[in-house]
């Protein structure tokens, strides 16, 4: 993929976003994404306690677009006085009273449990209420998979979108959990519909240096691939970050590989790598980043402030397509 050689900066939700002077709109992946999920019926979704503008604002324009369809649970009447003083238009939209956040997010993940909603969408409480409910063992949403979290980035100089994991979740996964984060990540990328999943282990090196620990469970992770304990894509690692998505840098150091310089997920070291990895991405690159949380019994969307409407809506269409996903596969853990 090119570089973009001019670029015109505006501001979209509050985030840098690039343009390319006779180029379609930058942001066309995501756009594709959400035209496609149009077509499917919309995705019953427990919104928790949607308590402040954005979060109400942004479950009602998924639903206008045919996204989800949203329950909306929390306190009855601090939610209709958000949507009064902000002329938010909620009538027909089923509301699960609760009194406060915590209980929110108990009745979201009940609601799930019962059959009754198949996503998640987080609204104005901390993702650590709502993780806290989604996690407890004994009444809620675990799988045999670790919990983990990834954007599906935009970026508008490389030819697909691009998923980042961990960079929101497991702060120092070990080796064991760092194979359900890959299986996660894999999983989404065939539920998006990827024709073939390249998955980069990052490090700093491309090479294994046993006082650079990542790099040695790099390569530990590509070797479990060739085991089948990681299906559903092709490996390699250590990759340094130029080696993952550079075809160029690919060339210079010449890497024999079928994922470097054409790797569609990337697998960071730890969460603090992964978030400066997906700021830089943002600020720097002028990409998005759609959220979610995968692992649970359903996925979880999770949204921030300053999204554009367009990532909002990109986070429900990534859960409309995982959703999909399970169901197609019945009882199967899919993602």
């Amino acid at each position: 993929p090119s570089m973009l050689t001019q670029k015109q900066r505006t501001t979209e939700g509050g985030a840098a976003v690039a343009h390319e002077p006779g180029k379609a709109r930058a942001h066309e992946k995501y756009q594709r994404l959400v035209d496609d999920c149009r077509t499917l019926p919309p995705t019953p979704t427990a919104v928790v306690h949607p308590c402040d503008q954005s979060s109400l604002q942004g479950a009602v324009d998924a639903a206008r677009m045919g996204l989800i369809a949203p329950i909306l649970v929390g306190p009855r009447t601090r939610i209709e006085e958000v949507a009064r003083q902000n002329k938010i238009d909620i009538s027909g939209l089923p509301i699960v009273d609760a009194p406060f956040s915590h209980a929110s997010a108990e009745k979201a993940v009940d609601l799930v449990r019962e059959g009754k909603a198949e996503a998640l969408m987080k609204g104005s409480l901390h993702t650590d209420e709502l993780m806290g409910a989604v996690v407890r063992r004994d009444s809620g949403l675990r799988t045999a998979r670790r919990v983990s979290h990834c954007f599906v980035m935009d970026v508008p100089s490389y030819a697909e979108p691009l998923i980042v994991t961990d960079a929101a979740v497991n702060i120092a996964p070990t080796l064991e959990e760092k194979v359900d984060i890959i299986q996660n990540a894999i999983d989404l990328a065939h539920a998006l519909g990827y024709p073939e999943v390249r998955v980069a282990i990052l490090s700093a090196m491309e090479t294994v240096n046993p006082k650079v620990p990542s790099t040695v469970e790099a390569a530990a992770l590509c070797k479990m691939a060739d085991r089948a304990q990681i299906t559903g894509a092709i490996l390699d690692g250590p990759l340094a970050l130029d080696n993952a998505i550079s075809l160029e840098s690919v060339k210079i150091k010449k890497i024999e590989s079928p994922v470097a310089g054409r790797a569609n997920v990337l697998v960071v070291p730890d969460l603090e790598a992964g978030n400066m990895l997906a700021k830089s991405l943002s600020f720097l690159a002028g990409a998005d980043a759609a959220g979610i949380v995968l692992g649970a019994r359903v996925p979880i969307i999770l949204t921030s402030r300053a999204d554009s409407l367009l990532t909002r809506l990109a986070s429900c269409a990534v859960a409309v397509l995982v959703a999909k996903a399970r169901r197609e596969a019945g009882t199967k853990a899919v993602v």
